[in-house]
């Protein structure tokens, strides 16, 4: 009997589709509780031993986007019946809603500084690691390694001088300001992932170009663009999970108008001590833009990763 080299055996596909299977199920468990327990009610979210099956309900959603205060039944008689399903959830357990969350806001501060700190790192560096790839710039390694060097450094380490910094320029708890302190945190990033995938596009493609007559941008913006579109769907995604998860900043520099999500999530308490189905509810919907994001990008985000692997 032969046996293929390159070919594994079905024993061996069969091991290694089952510690896929184990790997998924271990890391996909805490996900899963955390969107159950959006769907359970307060007494079942802190239930011990912890209830796997209840009863669903919507009133963490509710509590997340309603802000309410505790009513005594005289109080809930001369309000009247609800006028919706979300005031019969408060009426439930005792109370009126008073008016709209502010999670709404938040989770808008999310979205514009996460998907324009992403954006505006793209742009940025698109442009730098062309010009890293294609042209001979003087220190062009000491460069490098300045832009790299400044990753190696936890961003939390410089949060002091850059809160004064912010408050000298009228940027903090700005969207604007956020945004720039973003791009700057994750442009080392993007700068060195996409120098490595430009470089793998053959200059060749370019000379072409330009002996058919295109201007080194045309060149640029119909050649090399395209090829290097799924390295810059994957930088994308990576510095978007930064900007999007990121937390000590957004504590330290906004407040209210531009606090993001994060910061805000943790404060969500409910009568009597916090409210985890609300927290949950939050998470929950905190992750679906990034997951989607993900998801429309996944087949750039596999090639780029194997981008270059093999050298012909």
């Amino acid at each position: 009997m032969s046996y293929s080299i390159t070919e594994p055996t079905a024993r061996v596909k069969w091991l290694a589709g089952g510690l896929v299977v184990a790997y998924a199920l271990i890391t996909l468990v805490p996900l899963l509780w955390i969107i159950a327990t959006g769907f359970k009610s307060g007494a079942d979210s802190i239930a011990y031993p912890p209830k796997v099956l209840f009863e669903p309900s919507l009133e963490g959603y509710v509590n997340l986007f309603t802000d309410r205060t505790r009513a005594t039944p005289e109080m809930l008689e001369a309000a009247g019946p609800p006028q919706n399903w979300v005031e019969q959830v408060a009426r439930d357990q005792g109370q009126v809603i008073a008016g709209p969350s502010r999670f709404g806001e938040r989770f808008l501060n999310s979205v514009i500084i996460g998907f324009g700190s992403t954006a505006l790192c793209m742009i940025l560096g698109t442009a730098a690691a062309y010009a890293f790839s294609r042209f001979r710039v003087p220190l062009k390694d000491d460069l490098m390694f300045f832009i790299l060097s400044t990753r190696m450094m936890p961003p939390i380490a410089v949060a002091i001088p850059i809160f004064l910094m912010f408050r000298q320029l009228g940027l903090s708890d700005t969207h604007l300001g956020m945004i720039l302190l973003y791009t700057a945190v994750n442009l080392s990033l993007s700068v060195w992932l996409l120098k490595g995938f430009i470089d793998e596009i053959p200059v060749e493609y370019e000379e072409a170009a330009l002996i058919d007559g295109y201007t080194r941008f045309q060149a640029f913006y119909k050649v090399v663009l395209p090829q290097a579109a799924t390295g810059i769907a994957s930088t994308a995604i990576f510095c978007l999970i930064f900007a999007w998860n990121e937390y000590a900043f957004a504590v330290l520099l906004t407040s209210g108008n531009a606090q993001t999500a994060p910061p805000f999530i943790p404060t969500i308490i409910g009568v009597g001590g916090k409210d985890w189905p609300a927290v949950a509810a939050g998470a929950t919907l905190f992750l679906l833009p990034v997951m989607v994001f993900t998801i429309l990008l996944r087949k750039h985000l596999l090639r780029g990763i194997t981008f270059g692997a093999l050298r012909k």
